[in-house]
């Protein structure tokens, strides 16, 4: 093959090769400015804490938004949901969930807090609150569920272990007469109620930092490629 031939081939794979990390950059670019919103916007609510009836997690148009809610109701008499792989302080567990019909609203997932799980072969006991409760929080929307592979939860003794925060399969598996929320309560963490928490949006996924180092790196190599191509290109061939 000709020298020409040569670098029409290498700069055309160059080319690919730049186009496929710089494309990688601005994805990481991306989520680092939509995670950075997401922070931004849940530390505003959380500074003025204006309080909403917990109505506000049954609107759809606000999925995404977030809220500082209180109200009271009853825990719904079906199991709990444990949501699987969650992580508290370097250690893993699960994050348990149980559904709530406040007095005013649709039925909501309610977040109780992380638990160990010490043994796969036994799910932690998580006794249902009886009685008229009056709970507060955050309402945002559930954990993302990422990459959705197999079932998202299935029977477990008297409730669910999750993999992921389905709301329609949640609603399919309990059986649920009711509009779900599309939104989650999760419990202020100075109340008695529930077990260990925080209101910490990314606990189990990359923050803004962590994207925007991966973004300099992608687009690093981006043009390591351009300038060893240009190395390739204007070296002058070796005389025999």
């Amino acid at each position: 093959m000709s020298r020409r031939g040569q670098l029409a081939m290498g700069w055309t794979l160059a080319l690919l090769v730049i186009a496929l990390f710089v494309n990688l950059g601005l994805w990481q670019s991306r989520r680092a400015v939509e995670k950075q919103a997401m922070l931004d916007a849940a530390e505003r609510v959380l500074l003025e804490r204006k309080a909403q009836p917990l109505a506000v997690a049954g609107d759809r148009e606000r999925r995404h938004d977030y809220d500082w809610a209180t109200g009271a109701g009853e825990f719904d008499a079906r199991g709990v949901l444990l949501l699987d792989n969650q992580q508290h302080d370097g250690r893993a567990g699960v994050r348990a969930y149980r559904l709530f019909r406040p007095e005013l609203g649709d039925v909501m997932l309610v977040d109780l807090g992380w638990l160990p799980l010490p043994h796969r072969q036994a799910m932690p006991d998580v006794p249902r609150p009886v009685g008229r409760q009056v709970l507060r929080g955050l309402v945002t929307a559930p954990p993302s569920a990422g990459l959705a592979m197999g079932p998202a939860l299935a029977k477990q003794g008297e409730g669910w272990l999750l993999t992921r925060v389905d709301m329609d399969a949640i609603v399919d598996a309990t059986g649920l007469q009711a509009p779900l929320a599309p939104r989650v309560l999760r419990l202020d963490p100075d109340l008695p109620l529930g077990y260990a928490r925080d209101l910490a949006l990314l606990p189990n996924t990359l923050p803004p930092d962590k994207h925007r180092g991966y973004a300099v790196q992608w687009f690093g190599l981006a043009l390591a490629v351009l300038a060893t191509a240009l190395i390739l290109t204007f070296r002058r061939p070796r005389t025999p």
